[in-house]
């Protein structure tokens, strides 16, 4: 019997708990579920005869290494703060352990330690980061066997509701934490276009977006999403032109969410006074230059360049920032407040699913020919626990526990799934249970 170590309950464990659930009696599992919720992972373990479940806390040091000692192999779905805490600890017990989340330089030391110790810290096991780049990694590999030359990779992946469910103005519902909605994009968008450097600061980010068609789906407004230079290095790809990585979202989304990005209620950096008392149509001018007589939403639209019957003003309308009712919250940042209004409007409703939708778009030259291949993804929530995000993300990293247990996956320190060894089983079996590609591929003409 091998011994499994989950760390993490939450939302997002739910589909890889369901799978390990499945695979347990055939593998020889047992799996043992820790939270710091005790009736969450007994909830989520359902009695099933192959998990247990324990009261888990992450820094109870003591705790953390007995658990960790028993496990041949441990998961963590906690909060990313605590990755380096968990492979630390994996690393002086000699245990496997794989995440979704992304890589770290804390984490990256170990990696020298973990090869010498046999053992395979696997990172960025989930969606993205995960199947973006087993999918990336597949095509540009098949793209090289076949003697071609990359010349732009572009991709793009997002988080939404279903189009059968997309019944609001922003054509978007939280499927994922809310909170990493209000704070996306903050920092500065690094890419490569056509050989030249850019980047985008977070003040311009929403209103530098491409409009990008999903066949089947419309159009999609895709961002940059934080540093995509460093995946020239990751990918080994060093010398292409164009690489860009980004966020998806439905057409008209991104000139609305700058309207919050200036004014200033997407900064997480202080509290604000005075809450206690506020409507959220206080909130709103709180941010908006002094005027004892001019309505609020006059200011507003003058200040900010956009007219009361434009799409942009009647989806903030339609969020609620111009009632007399009071917020949600009243002790917090500009960005909790934010969530707080966005989380009563904009969550999934009973019975409501979600969808995954990502894209890449390769282009590159054959025998003095120049070609682009588009591939996509498209996957729906089956209901509001077993969520498209939920299974993307924890599908992979149930597969990849398999393939590591079985001894499938030989490599060892600190990785991410960019090479086949590890990227082929896990979208083999993606493939079989649903979760595949699309692609079409075209010759450019000059």
């Amino acid at each position: 019997m091998q011994n499994i170590l989950l760390l993490g309950a939450g939302r997002s464990a739910t589909s890889l708990i369901n799978y390990l659930k499945k695979n347990a009696e055939q593998e020889e599992w047992h799996v043992k579920i820790g939270d710091f919720d005790i009736k969450l992972a007994e909830e989520k373990g359902g009695n099933h005869p192959n998990t247990s479940a324990v009261q888990f806390d992450i820094l109870n040091e003591i705790q953390t290494k007995d658990e960790i000692a028993k496990a041949d192999l441990v998961i963590s779905m906690l909060p990313a703060r605590f990755h380096p805490k968990v492979a630390s600890a994996c690393v002086d017990l000699g245990k496997h352990m794989v995440t979704a989340s992304y890589n770290s330089p804390d984490v990256e030391e170990l990696s020298d330690i973990a090869k010498s110790k046999n053992i395979l810290i696997l990172m960025e096991c989930g969606l993205d980061p995960g199947i973006d780049h087993m999918t990336a990694m597949e095509a540009m590999d098949n793209i090289s066997e076949k003697g071609g030359k990359l010349t732009s990779f572009k991709s793009y992946t997002g988080g939404l509701v279903a189009p059968e469910n997309d019944n609001n103005p922003w054509h978007y519902k939280f499927s994922w934490n809310p909170r990493n909605v209000v704070l996306a994009g903050q920092g500065v968008a690094q890419f490569i276009r056509n050989g030249r450097y850019k980047y985008i600061p977070y003040h311009k980010l929403f209103s530098r977006y491409e409009t990008i068609e999903v066949n089947g789906l419309g159009d999609f407004e895709g961002y940059p999403n934080r540093n995509s230079l460093k995946y020239r290095t990751i990918y080994g790809i060093e010398e292409i032109p164009t690489l860009i990585r980004g966020t998806f979202r439905k057409a008209g989304f991104c000139d609305a969410w700058n309207i919050f990005v200036q004014l200033g209620v997407t900064d997480d950096t202080y509290k604000m006074e005075g809450l206690e008392n506020m409507s959220k149509r206080d909130f709103i001018n709180a941010f908006l230059p002094y005027n004892k007589t001019q309505p609020i939403e006059e200011k507003l639209c003058l200040n900010l360049g956009i007219k009361r019957d434009s799409e942009t003003f009647k989806k903030l309308e339609w969020l609620g920032v111009f009632e007399d009712a009071k917020v949600p919250i009243s002790d917090g940042s500009p960005a909790q407040v934010m969530q707080a209004i966005m989380e009563e409007k904009m969550s999934l409703d009973p019975g409501d699913k979600d969808m995954i939708v990502m894209q890449h778009q390769f282009e590159y030259e054959l025998n003095d020919k120049k070609y682009r291949l588009d591939s996509s993804i498209v996957s729906k929530g089956d209901d509001q626990l077993e969520t498209a995000m939920s299974k993307t993300v924890g599908w992979p990293l149930g597969i990849a526990v398999k393939n590591i247990l079985n001894d499938n996956i030989k490599l060892r320190g600190v990785q991410i799934p960019i090479k086949k060894e590890i990227y082929d089983p896990i979208l083999k079996e993606l493939n079989n249970m649903g979760i595949q590609f699309n692609e079409n591929e075209i010759e450019i003409k000059d």
